[in-house]
């Protein structure tokens, strides 16, 4: 029963996930064409002092560099759009939009305990942020080949940037899926994992372009990965604890909540 739901979950997301991916793919073929066409132009800007240098930062990325470009594509409202769909949308409709059709104790019915289910759950939506993050990262990699600059990559770090990746959008899942657990209404749980999401955007964006506000960027999820140091060589380990702990704290929670819960009729 356990793996014919697995299955069955990825099943049910198999074309949103194809169409997702060719989206991902895409992007990320577009950052090193536009990096190349740009960064010169975006240089002598600064260097003129047209624009301050920390206007043309946009989270941790940049586009003085290939790697902070790169970063900058990961970063952008369109790739976290992308992934979103996985990493808040499925895990919020696996329960909390069962429950809200009546169709979630059906489910529960079968052989298969809560804290089981849970785990199906989180194990397919984390298999589809790994296939969004790699296409993300598939795409950028076969831009950078096209326009002849990939040799500015480390290409064997490109596994840490992966796992950074699954890591945090896994913190994201993670968040949405303890929502999804304590709702009987897919609404109030998807307001809070977009909003949790949301929040974490703000502080990243808002400490990249305001230099009094800076303070606040380790407090988001978006500073902790950061694909551009990786791919230099300075990643910090530190980066990948916080996190690992903001994945786990709200599946501990979930665990906990999801088993002792009582579930009122659908309305």
């Amino acid at each position: 029963m356990t793996w014919r739901l697995f299955w069955q979950t990825l099943a049910w997301n198999r074309t949103r996930l194809a169409l997702l991916l060719l989206a991902c793919l895409g992007w990320g073929v577009l950052i090193p064409i536009i990096y190349t066409g740009f960064s010169d132009a975006i240089r002598e800007m600064v260097n003129s002092g047209m624009i301050p240098e920390n206007l043309m930062s946009f989270g941790s990325g940049n586009f003085f560099s290939l790697p902070g470009a790169l970063t900058l594509g990961l970063q952008h409202p369109l790739a976290i759009a992308f992934v979103a769909v996985f990493a808040i949308g499925s895990p919020v409709a696996a329960v909390a939009g069962e429950r809200e059709r009546g169709t979630l104790e059906v489910l529960l019915s079968r052989p298969i305990s809560r804290r089981w289910h849970y785990a199906v759950v989180a194990g397919a939506v984390l298999v589809m942020i790994a296939l969004a993050v790699t296409a993300l990262l598939a795409g950028q990699v076969a831009g950078a080949m096209a326009v002849g600059i990939a040799d500015e990559l480390d290409l064997g770090l490109l596994p840490l940037v992966l796992a950074n990746g699954i890591l945090m959008w896994g913190a994201f899942a993670s968040v949405a899926l303890a929502a999804s657990v304590s709702f009987d209404r897919a609404g109030p749980a998807l307001g809070v994992a977009l909003g949790f999401l949301l929040v974490n955007y703000f502080l990243e964006i808002l400490g990249s372009l305001w230099d009094a506000a800076e303070w606040l960027q380790p407090y988001s999820l978006f500073h902790h990965f950061d694909p551009g140091q990786i791919l230099l060589g300075d990643g910090d380990p530190l980066d990948f604890a916080v996190t690992g702990l903001a994945l786990i704290v709200p599946a501990v929670w979930a665990l906990m909540v999801y088993p002792r819960r009582d579930l009122a009729a659908p309305a």
